[in-house]
C-alpha cells in the first residue's frame, strides 16, 4: 500500500488528551508517524489536506444488530458495514440475538469472515451469555473466546435466574471474559413501553419503572463483587442507577458502563403523539435522566457511547405505540448527535469522542481509538460545524427508523479510513 499523509489537520486524539494541529502518516495500513504542530509530509509522499477539519480515531461501536443472519430484510451485515463507514464508525461489534443466535464458535467464525470478506468496516462479533439466548445454560464461552468474541451478553433479555448468571460470570473470570447485562427488573420492566411517570398514564402506555434498573443493577453488581468478573453495565438510562454505578465503583469494582446516543439527545416527551420511531428499550426517560447521563460522560462515569443501531423495517413500526418494535437505526447519525454534547451542552470535543473511540478500544482491548504511532489507520475525518439535516430516506441502513428524521444536527463526516484505505468520502 502506497504511503500518504493527512496534513494541515486538527488532531483529536482522546487516548493522549491531544487537540491541536497536526499530520498522520500512513503506510501499510498504519500509523507510521504523528506530527504535533506545523510541519508538511516527507518528500515524494502522497498528502491530504485536511485544511482544518478534525482527524481523530475512527468511532468504535460495540451494539450493533442485524438481520444477519435470519433477517437480512431488516439489514445485512454489508448495509450496516455501509451505514458505518458513511458514519465514521470504523469498528463494530455486532450482537449476538440473531437467528440462530451467536452462541457457539462457528458463528463467531462465520461473522467475523463474513466482514472481513467485505471488505469495508472492522466486523466482530460478542457471543451470547447463555444458550440461544434462554437465560437458563451457560453458553460455550470459552471457545467462543478463543474464536475471537469480544464479550457476552444477551443483549436485551435478563439472565432472570441469578444462579445462571453467577455461573456465567464465575466461568468467564478464567479468561479475564468481559460480561455485559442490560439492568432491569425483569417483573417490574416486563410489559412496559414508556417511562412510568404522569405522560405514560396520560398517553394510557403501560410504564416502567426508573427503579427497575437500579434494581437490576444492584443484584448484577453484587454478582460481580462476589465472582470478581469484568462487567459492562449496558445501556444505563436513569439517575439512580448512575448512582448505584458511582457507589460500586467507589468500592473498587472493575466495571465498565455505557449509554445509548438516543438516551443523551432525547427525553419522554419526544414520544410526542405516539411516535413509534421513538420507542425504544429501554423507554426514553424524564429530562433529568437525560442531563444526568450527559453529567456522566462529561465526569468519565460512562465509558462507552453506543448507537444502539437496532433496524426495524416500517411494516414493525407503523403500528401502535405499545405494538411497535422497539429499537432505532443509528450508525450514520451517530457522530453528529454526539457532537450535539459540544454544541448545545459545552462539552468539549475529547470529552465526546473519548467514549466512542479510546473508551470502547481500552475496554475491548482493541489497538484501534488512538492517534499513535503503530496503530491501526482507522481514521475519521469530519466537519464539526457543518450543518446536517437528517433524511430517513437517504440512510444506507436497509431499515430507516430513526427518530433524527428531519433533525437539524451539525457535525458532517467527510472521509473514512479503515486499515489506511478510504471507505467512505463525502461528495
Amino acid at each position: 500500500m502506497t504511503a500518504f499523509a493527512i496534513i494541515n489537520a486538527r488532531l483529536l486524539d482522546p487516548a493522549s488528551d491531544y487537540d491541536g494541529p497536526g499530520s498522520v502518516l500512513i503506510e501499510d495500513g498504519r500509523i507510521v508517524d504523528v506530527t504535533r504542530g506545523g510541519g508538511g509530509a516527507p518528500s515524494g509522499v502522497e498528502t491530504l489536506d485536511a485544511d482544518g477539519l478534525c482527524l481523530a480515531p475512527g468511532l468504535i461501536d460495540i451494539r450493533v444488530r442485524t438481520g444477519e443472519p435470519g433477517a437480512e430484510p431488516k439489514e445485512t451485515l454489508k448495509s450496516a458495514a455501509l451505514s458505518a463507514a458513511a458514519g465514521g464508525v470504523t469498528t463494530l461489534v455486532i450482537q449476538p440475538d440473531t437467528d440462530p443466535a451467536i452462541d457457539d464458535p462457528a458463528m463467531i467464525d462465520f461473522i467475523q469472515r463474513r466482514g472481513a470478506a467485505l471488505g469495508l468496516v472492522n466486523i466482530r462479533a460478542a457471543g451470547t451469555a447463555t444458550k440461544a439466548l434462554g437465560g437458563e445454560r451457560m453458553a460455550e464461552i470459552g471457545l467462543m473466546d478463543e474464536a475471537g468474541a469480544l464479550y457476552f451478553t444477551d443483549g436485551d433479555r435478563v439472565i432472570r435466574n441469578s444462579r445462571t448468571l453467577m455461573q456465567v460470570m464465575s466461568y468467564a473470570t478464567a479468561f479475564n471474559a468481559l460480561i455485559a447485562c442490560r439492568p432491569a427488573d425483569p417483573w417490574l420492566a416486563e410489559g412496559g413501553v414508556a417511562a412510568s411517570g404522569e405522560l405514560a398514564t396520560r398517553l394510557g402506555l403501560s410504564g416502567v419503572p426508573a427503579v427497575a434498573e437500579r434494581i437490576g443493577l444492584e443484584r448484577d453488581l453484587a454478582l460481580v463483587e462476589q465472582t470478581g468478573v469484568r462487567f459492562l453495565v449496558d445501556q444505563i438510562s436513569t439517575e439512580g442507577a448512575l448512582e448505584t454505578l458511582a457507589r460500586a465503583r467507589a468500592r473498587g469494582l472493575e466495571i465498565a458502563a455505557s449509554v445509548s446516543i438516543n438516551h443523551l439527545c432525547f427525553n419522554e416527551v419526544d414520544i410526542g403523539d405516539y411516535r413509534t420511531f421513538c420507542r425504544l428499550d429501554p423507554p426514553l426517560r424524564p429530562e433529568g435522566d437525560r442531563q444526568a447521563l450527559i453529567q456522566a460522560v462529561r465526569d468519565g462515569l460512562i465509558d462507552v457511547i453506543t448507537s444502539a443501531h437496532a433496524p426495524a423495517p416500517a411494516e414493525d413500526k407503523r403500528r401502535p405505540f405499545a405494538q411497535a418494535a422497539p429499537g432505532a437505526v443509528g450508525l450514520e447519525t451517530l457522530l453528529p448527535a454526539a457532537l450535539g454534547l459540544h454544541h448545545e451542552h459545552g462539552l468539549d470535543l475529547l470529552e465526546v469522542l473519548r467514549p466512542l473511540t479510546h473508551g470502547p478500544a481500552a475496554l475491548l482491548g482493541l489497538e484501534a481509538g488512538v492517534l499513535a504511532t503503530d496503530a491501526p489507520a482507522d481514521l475519521v475525518l469530519f466537519d464539526p460545524s457543518a450543518p446536517v439535516v437528517i433524511d430517513a430516506a437517504t440512510l444506507r441502513s436497509k431499515s430507516k427508523n430513526t427518530p433524527f428524521d428531519a433533525r437539524r444536527l451539525q457535525g458532517r463526516v467527510m472521509a473514512t479510513w479503515v486499515g489506511g484505505r478510504q471507505v467512505f468520502g463525502h461528495d
